[in-house]
């Protein structure tokens, strides 16, 4: 196996891209150019703010292209203009969130590799870290895929199972994560395979296979509705959705018409115990402090 660095360009947008983009950095390897989205509107000024990967990039000094498209107009003939003249040994896919048309997956001499943090064919879609918690699934981990049209359908190139042991005496008991902190892990995990698994795929090691459809599942982009608590529902179901909702969207409650986001809770004798909420326009404090705001 050559012990020449691989020549590849990285797609990828939010902070799972950042996490993956870390891995293969201890590992010696760093992208010569990040595709990422273009800068949007932020915060309450909407301030224009380069994604997290295009920030990543900048502080390496590595190039960085913001095509708003990837086929059909001029920012998708830019970017096409700009990656046909290098020979790439591959294109790293993690978080893009936009399908890569067939004559960018046909480009590198050895395609294009996604990273996927569930075990497809299972979790396939946006929201696999979330997904895994709300249905209770400790045993979950990451794939690398070859990237077909059909998104999460290409064969498997390696995959890593990943389960979050019960705790022993006296220890806290990991499942169910926060959804960031799971997403991080998974993310973490996947750029560690990805960068055990490019040299071995480039060098014509590794023989893909086809994923089995019947097996497959699919996950679906999270609102508001879904992220509401039911005070009174299952508090298992409960304390799911809270830990997988930690960022957008929030796990919350409506009390008085106004929205409480609820940032910390468990399961004590079958019952769900807030323990730490953010009431709208105020910050974090104690369950117990906001019941006594209430009273006042």
């Amino acid at each position: 196996m050559s012990n020449t660095k691989p020549l590849f360009a990285f797609f990828g947008t939010p902070k799972f891209s950042v996490h993956v983009l870390d891995a293969l950095e201890r590992h010696g390897m760093l992208p010569a150019v990040v595709i990422t989205a273009p800068d949007r509107p932020q915060g309450r000024g909407l301030v224009l703010t380069p994604s997290p990967a295009k920030q990543w990039a900048i502080e390496r000094g590595i190039d960085v292209l913001t095509p708003e498209k990837l086929k059909d107009g001029p920012s998708a003939d830019g970017l096409l203009a700009e990656l046909q003249n290098t020979e790439w040994d591959v294109f790293v896919v993690a978080a893009y969130a936009k399908l890569i048309p067939k004559n960018l997956l046909d480009m590198p001499k050895h395609g294009c590799l996604n990273v996927h943090p569930s075990l497809l064919p299972k979790f396939r879609g946006p929201s696999p870290a979330a997904s895994a918690i709300l249905a209770d699934e400790r045993a979950t981990g990451v794939t690398i895929i070859q990237m077909a049209e059909k998104m999460d359908a290409g064969p498997i190139v390696a995959q890593a199972r990943i389960e979050l042991l019960p705790a022993q005496e006296g220890e806290v008991d990991p499942w169910p994560p926060k959804g960031s902190e799971f997403e991080t892990l998974l993310a973490t995990e996947g750029g560690n395979l990805l960068a055990e698994t490019i040299p071995h795929w480039i060098s014509g090691q590794i023989d893909a296979e086809e994923q089995d459809e019947s097996q497959a599942t699919f996950t679906r982009k999270f609102t508001d509705a879904d992220s509401l608590i039911d005070l009174n529902g299952d508090p298992r179901e409960q304390l799911l959705k809270i830990r997988a909702f930690d960022k957008n969207p929030r796990a919350h409650y409506i009390q008085n018409g106004k929205r409480v986001l609820i940032t910390e809770a468990e399961v004590v004798d079958g019952e769900l115990k807030i323990l730490k909420v953010i009431p709208e326009g105020k910050k974090e404090m104690s369950y117990a402090d906001f019941i006594r705001t209430l009273s006042n």
